[in-house]
């Protein structure tokens, strides 16, 4: 209606009217539906505007009159929008009449809970409204809080308690008072107040019932002011609740038989509203409202039974969440230091409570936690608290709490883990003795009584755990071995007083340690493999996983500052005695003490030198241990993130790139969980070795992209998109990894690279550190970094040692010097082509195997056989070459790598210079083919240097050398050699006639001359050659044999150990089978 509320439900008596012709008329064309629409529908509003009906005379209204007829209607409505109470409707639009809001809120409480609760939200609002639109003044305060009290009341009857969710939902969803807490407080502690006046007690009564939401709305507010004005008037808020609960207090140590009925209600109110209303409110407000500092009094001790179990599931539930953790950590303290007390009552149930809900809580918050964290001691203190309440009838009602034998592996490795990390890395200072002393008794009773559990449930071969039993020990020897109980450490005076009251504790956990390797039984082996019989000893998977295990401790122990050269000879020197004394152990304990002795060698090199400003010197020593321990994935892998890191700063992104390439190929792509060491590095998230190979090879492929290693990154690429496409199925990273795929392969055709020189480095003398003393390294030089600036750089790493002016080895006298004499010279790299280019291809792409990739590097010096020729003093000048091969190929994990074997082969020599003149002439004539636009001068010039007799010397030399009766009989291995270096030769002559052919095709006029006499040579050699060593036939672009027929020339002439040649300053083979 007009007035905004429905009509109620009710059977209704409606007029009938009537109507003239002309009327019904006008009414259709709408022309007096206003008329009509006006006409009063029952008598009861036909005499509200004055108008009768009496007897059987009809009232004329217009030209409609009443009919004798009346039309019964009942009326049923629903409605969530539109009520028909007038008392609500005037509360909900309270803002049209503030005059009347007096009487609305006094009406309010006349109102059929029916309809309040139908438009719950609504009505709440404007009380709130009206709260906060007054919050100026009092007037209303009272009226709105009793109006609210009348909510909650009849929410809690059982007729509407459905709606209970939904009042709820409004606290938490829509309720927005910001300032409500303020007056609900005040009002609230004004009837607590004067719960003794006449009048009052039966509205305090329902407001103790009520009291459970009243905080609610009370703390909500409060949540939502803080989050508007940042915890503002904080001090106050606290003030005024600690005033309300003294309060309550104070009235329930009244003796007024007035408030007797209140006490009763306060004090069973889990009757009247919820099992649990009080400890949840209190629980509720220590944690969100800052009562974490208020000692609970005697009104917890009344209520514990309620209070506690729903205390401990909210601190559960914050800890959890990681919410709060400073007040939770002062409210568990207060509740431990309560049940601590003698004259507190029985605690054992509620002790229990605590371990049930709290204890593996509080394990995980403090196992979560780093040790920079300011509460880390509050929550250790806590943990030590409940485990030093807990009883033995506690433990054991903690083994039959676990039903699922997984839940309690889960829960004994997390708290064997957590005891042995505290123990060694104390949370407490270690001049704080007595809490130390504390915490090691507490961790004592708990490791013992948890080895009960092992024995009980962990021991039978069904339910035998490995890694379990393997924690437990480990703990037992970390504890066994900390710091803090080594008591000879101590003063006397104070060793005295720890044995007094502690006992010495090492003694304690010692014994057990051996119990409980007694109670192993038949599976001492899955822990200690060192005890093996020799038919266990045979299975390498446990004397590996012991090694493993002896290797880590080790390299931990060593970085850590302990051990040294003496204790390397100590450990050395027991050790195999004891092992060559045993009857099992005297062969495979002699190999693992060797192998530690080897690597207490590199670590003890690597502590001494890690600080160190040289980088070079610090890479050479990290390098040295994942090298050595490249099975061992924690250890390694610690050290290769380390070579990384260094290779990095001296901006060595290729270096850096295989360093993590060692790394990851490690790991499997599996989904293996992958330890937590090997992930705490920046930006790297992986749960599975899968994901952490994954994230470190995308790495790689941005250091060798970097580094101008297209082709590796391509190489790694292409590994990683199998896994993208058939493993993963991450399309859209594949889309990536292709893009970036084609930008290196154009990178390769299109991008210039420079190309670094190598060189060789000696270190010769005692004064060098042990791992480069005496020792030749290949060097991989920086781009465009010339030997005279390598060296400036290398004399400055040792600015007391001395260049050697020969590249000579030196002597004895040298190596065994007490100074620093180093050698350095330039090496050229041999290339090594992959077999996969078996045609010939670009010189960009093969380019970058002539520097990279390579493992073979040569240096060639001339040398002088026999006597001086006055006439020609090149005649007997040789040049001897020689080759050095590095343990790994460059460029790798270090700039530079050890030499590990010298050769110097002449007839070897002889064979590759051959072979790199015939493919020089091969793809020179390629390349005219393929582009007759090429221009002719240096085809003439290679043509002519072989050709030309004045050097036609070249393999004269290798058939005085090599193609001897002498030299065959001497060396009749080398047989296969000869016969292929006679070959070469012999190929050479088809691969100069296709040239010499071009040549006359592309020659000017002007040069007609020159070819003529070049042909002329040319003919003068093939007889020659063909005579010697057969005809070879060229087709297409595939040679083919056609005779191998070849004559041994008979000279004499005594052999050189070096390869022979002329000496020629280009590198160039100036004709067949020069050194170039």
């Amino acid at each position: 209606n007009g007035r905004g509320w429905m009509c109620c439900w009710d059977c209704h008596s409606l007029i009938i009217w009537k109507m003239s012709g002309w009327a019904w008329g006008r009414l259709k064309k709408l022309e007096d539906a206003s008329t009509y629409l006006s006409l009063p529908s029952t008598k009861i509003e036909l005499e509200e505007k004055g108008h009768s009906a009496t007897g059987k005379s009809m009232q004329n209204l217009g030209s409609c009159t009443i009919s004798k007829d009346s039309f019964q209607i009942s009326t049923l409505v629903c409605s969530t929008k539109l009520t028909q109470n007038v008392d609500l409707l005037g509360l909900l639009k309270w803002r049209s009449n503030t005059s009347l809001l007096h009487q609305n809120l006094k009406q309010l409480m006349k109102v059929d809970g029916g309809e309040v609760v139908k438009f719950l939200q609504d009505t709440l609002d404007a009380l709130f409204n009206i709260m906060m639109e007054n919050s100026e003044s009092e007037t209303f305060d009272t009226l709105v809080f009793d109006a609210l009290v009348f909510i909650i009341g009849l929410i809690a009857d059982r007729k509407f308690q459905h709606f209970n969710p939904v009042l709820e939902t409004y606290i938490k969803k829509h309720f927005s008072a910001t300032l409500a807490y303020t007056k609900l407080t005040k009002v609230l502690k004004t009837y607590v107040d004067n719960a003794e006046k006449c009048g009052i007690t039966d509205q305090l009564f329902k407001a103790m019932k009520a009291l459970e939401y009243i905080f609610k709305f009370i703390v909500r507010s409060r949540i939502l002011f803080n989050q508007l004005y940042e915890n503002k008037g904080e001090a106050d808020f606290r003030e005024s609740l600690l005033q309300l609960f003294k309060s309550i207090n104070e009235m329930m140590s009244s003796n007024s038989d007035q408030t007797v009925i209140v006490k009763v209600c306060a004090s069973h109110i889990s009757s009247f509203a919820s099992p649990t209303t009080i400890s949840e409110i209190f629980a509720c407000l220590c944690l969100k409202a800052g009562f974490a500092s208020i000692k609970v009094n005697s009104w917890y001790f009344y209520c514990r039974e309620i209070l506690l179990p729903t205390m401990t599931d909210q601190l559960k539930y914050h800890l959890e969440r990681q919410e709060d953790l400073e007040a939770c950590c002062q409210l568990l303290s207060n509740i431990l230091e309560v049940l601590y007390k003698k004259d507190v009552g029985p605690t054992q149930r509620h002790v229990q409570i605590i371990m049930e809900n709290l204890l593996r809580t509080v394990n995980r918050t403090v196992i979560s936690m780093g040790r920079d964290s300011e509460l880390i001691g509050s929550f250790v203190a806590c943990m030590t608290a409940i485990l030093r309440q807990m009883e033995d009838y506690h433990y054991a009602h903690l083994i039959k709490t676990f039903g699922k034998m997984r839940s309690d592996v889960d829960f004994l490795m997390e708290t064997f883990i957590m005891f042995k990390n505290l123990i060694g890395k104390n949370v407490y200072p270690f001049d704080w003795v007595i809490m130390n002393m504390m915490q090691n008794k507490v961790f004592l009773r708990a490791i013992n009584q948890y080895a009960d559990m092992l024995n009980k449930k962990f021991l039978d071969q069904a339910n035998f755990e490995l890694q379990l039993w393997n924690n437990y020990f480990h703990l037992a020897v970390a504890f066994l071995t900390q710091e803090s109980l080594q008591l000879e450490n101590f003063s006397s005076a104070k060793r005295t007083k720890i044995l007094n009251k502690y006992g010495d504790m090492r003694r304690q956990i010692g014994f057990e340690i051996r119990d409980m390797w007694y109670n192993l039984g038949k599976y001492p082996e899955h822990v200690f493999p060192s005890v093996l019989p020799q038919n266990h000893l045979e299975g390498y998977s446990w004397k590996n996983s012991f090694e493993n295990e002896i290797i880590t401790k080790l390299d931990h122990e060593v970085e850590g500052g302990r051990g040294d050269e003496q204790y390397k000879v100590l450990f050395d020197k027991i050790l195999l005695e004891h092992c060559r004394k045993h009857k099992y152990l005297a062969k495979s304990g002699e190999t693992f003490v060797k192998l530690v002795v080897r690597l207490m060698e590199r670590l003890l090199d690597y502590r001494t030198i890690m600080h160190d400003e040289n980088k070079e010197n610090r890479m050479s020593c990290t390098v040295n241990v994942p090298l050595f321990l490249r099975a061992i994935v924690s250890v390694a892998g610690r050290y290769l993130y380390k070579l990384c890191d260094l290779h990095k700063e001296c901006d060595n992104y290729t270096e850096a790139a295989y360093t993590l390439l060692l790394h990851a190929k490690l790991l499997k792509w599996s989904e293996e969980a992958c330890a937590a060491h090997l992930t705490q590095r920046d930006g790297y998230q992986a749960a599975t070795q899968g994901q952490l190979k994954d994230q470190l090879y995308q790495e790689i492929i941005h250091y060798f992209d970097k580094g101008k290693m297209w082709e590796e990154a391509i190489a790694l690429g292409k590994e990683l998109a199998e896994q993208y496409e058939n493993e993963m199925f991450d399309y859209e990273q594949l889309s990536e990894l292709l893009r970036k795929q084609a930008q290196f392969y154009e990178n390769i055709v299109k991008v210039i690279r420079p190309k670094p020189d190598y060189f060789a480095v000696g270190y010769y003398g005692q004064g060098f550190p042990t791992f480069i003393r005496n020792k030749v390294f290949i060097y991989r030089g920086k781009e465009y970094e010339r030997r005279e600036d390598f060296e400036a750089r290398l004399l400055t790493q040792f600015p007391n040692a001395e260049k050697m002016k020969t590249t000579s080895p030196p002597g004895d006298d040298i190596k065994s010097s007490s100074g620093q004499y180093i050698q350095c010279f330039t090496v050229k790299p041999k290339l090594d082509l992959p077999s996969k280019f078996h045609r010939p291809v670009s010189e960009q792409i093969v380019s970058f195997y002539r520097v990279n990739e390579v493992q073979r590097f040569e240096y060639s010096r001339p040398v002088r056989k026999g006597e001086k020729n006055p006439d020609n003093e090149f005649a007997n000048m040789w040049i001897e070459r020689t080759i050095y091969v590095t343990a790994y190929k460059l460029p790798g994990i270090l700039r530079w790598f050890e030499v590990k074997s010298v050769e110097i082969s002449p007839l070897e020599n002889a064979i590759e210079t051959m072979q790199l003149t015939n493919d020089k002439i091969n793809n020179m004539v390629q390349q005219h083919l393929n582009d007759p636009n090429l221009p002719i001068n240096p085809l003439s010039m290679l043509l002519n240097g072989i050709v030309d007799p004045a050097v036609m010397g070249g393999f004269a030399n290798y058939e005085k050398a090599f193609f001897t009766e002498k030299y065959m009989h001497e060396h009749p291995e080398d047989h296969d050699k000869i016969e292929k270096l006679m070959d070469l030769i012999a190929w050479q002559i088809p691969f100069l006639a296709e040239g010499i052919r071009i040549h006359g095709e592309k020659v000017t006029e002007a040069l007609r001359p020159f070819h003529e006499r070049m042909e002329a040579c040319f003919r003068q050699l093939k007889d020659k050659v063909e005579k010697q060593y057969g005809v070879r036939e060229r087709r297409g672009s595939r040679p083919r044999s056609m005779v191998r027929s070849f004559t041994m020339p008979s000279s004499s002439r005594p052999l050189s150990v070096a390869s022979v040649s002329s000496l020629s300053s280009d590198s160039t083979p100036s004709r067949p089978g020069s050194d170039g």
